[in-house]
């Protein structure tokens, strides 16, 4: 990873998207204590991550838009436009304003596809072919270790201060990273215009990802993972309530300790990728997950924060193989729309899976929805673990 810090643009990139990364995850968990405390439901606090997920049906646009375009002064904008959006929680004080909660988080949503797309695309063009596990081994790593303090300190601002102090942390998180991606040097050429028909263009992701069989079978699994892993974002709720016995605000402990998992994933990630391949890193991953899916099920404390801590593991793997073997196998001018591509068919079964989930623990016992979601993950990670790949070589 030396090599990667060793690059200007790359330190001043991931200073950015960390610092993001910590106000948007403190958000996060305000907007679902928010919506729990203004309702008292946990069916509406898990509905926040429904209309986070939901905009992601939009990313082929978002894709288009972000291989018509130089990716910084794309980011750029869409993180002052993200900033902006926040504001609207200023205006919510009751049962009633819950709406205001749910429509910031579709616009974060929005934002966030184009954020993704962009910001992989524009680390594809920084690094070259053989740092890029490294560099997403590395967002990662910083990611998740602000995820162990992050939640606990947006519950204690919200706790002290209420919705609104999150909500302009949030914002001026996202100025600071507008600034750090101004600051950096990268030299971007203007994307050649097109002579394709719309339609050709719109399709141009998809059909790279049906013919890079790799990464194809990869995301098929990922989806699969994805209809059922979407259940935690309520049943964390209910693992917190119903499993343990304590308030709302204790899911800042459970995910704190996902952080703990999930740093040491991410650490592994890039180790891993590289010496098992981006298919049988994903499958590992998916493996642990749905142990630590099931350790979930126990009424005891012990027993769920090992179980949060694995939960956590195998989430940063699956996700640096995945985009690893994308960057890794796409050609530039396709980055956007190939990973608008895989936000859909990975997306989708993610925002049906948070609304099912939603839905089924007020007439299903959580436990029960907890043991179908990691036997599902563990029988994606089990196929995945069985396919023989053979090496896939990096675009001209």
């Amino acid at each position: 990873m030396r090599r990667v810090l060793a690059r200007r643009d790359m330190r001043l990139y991931l200073a950015g998207h960390t610092l993001s990364v910590f106000g948007d995850t403190a958000l996060w968990l305000a907007l679902g204590v928010w919506a729990k405390e203004l309702t008292g439901s946990s069916a509406a606090a898990g509905m926040v991550f429904f209309f986070l997920a939901a905009p992601q049906l939009v990313s082929p646009v978002c894709g288009m838009l972000v291989d018509r375009v130089r990716r910084r002064p794309l980011l750029i904008a869409a993180n002052l436009a993200t900033a902006a959006a926040v504001l609207p929680l200023l205006l919510v004080h009751d049962r009633g304003d819950v709406w205001i909660l749910y429509a910031v988080t579709a616009a974060y949503g929005v934002s966030f596809t184009v954020l993704g797309a962009g910001g992989s695309a524009l680390l594809a063009t920084l690094l070259p072919v053989d740092e890029l596990a490294d560099a997403n081994g590395l967002m990662q790593t910083a990611r998740e270790s602000l995820r162990i303090v992050a939640p606990l300190a947006g519950a204690a601002m919200f706790a002290a201060f209420g919705g609104a102090a999150v909500a302009l942390f949030d914002f001026a998180t996202f100025l600071v990273a507008a600034a750090l991606l101004a600051a950096m040097r990268v030299a971007e050429r203007r994307p050649a215009p097109s002579r394709e028909p719309l339609r050709e263009r719109f399709l141009a992701g998809a059909r790279h990802l049906r013919v890079t069989t790799p990464l194809r079978r990869l995301t098929v699994a990922c989806a699969v993972a994805l209809l059922v892993i979407g259940f935690s974002e309520t049943l964390t709720y209910e693992v917190a309530g119903t499993g343990l016995h304590r308030e709302p605000a204790f899911i800042g402990v459970l995910l704190a300790f996902q952080g703990i998992g999930a740093v040491a994933g991410s650490v592994a990630a890039a180790s891993l990728v590289r010496r098992a391949g981006e298919i049988a890193a994903a499958g590992l991953g998916m493996i642990v997950f749905s142990l630590g899916t099931t350790l979930l099920t126990s009424g005891t404390l012990a027993v769920v924060l090992a179980g949060k801590i694995l939960f956590g593991v195998g989430i940063p793997v699956i996700v640096v193989a995945l985009y690893t073997l994308l960057q890794r196998t796409t050609p530039g001018p396709l980055q956007g729309r190939t990973y608008s591509a895989i936000e859909v068919l990975v997306g989708t079964p993610q925002t049906l899976s948070i609304a099912l989930g939603a839905a089924a623990v007020a007439v299903v016992d959580y436990r029960v929805l907890l043991l179908v979601e990691a036997a599902v993950v563990a029988a994606a990670g089990t196929w995945l673990l069985t396919r023989r790949e053979q090496p896939v070589a990096a675009p001209g």
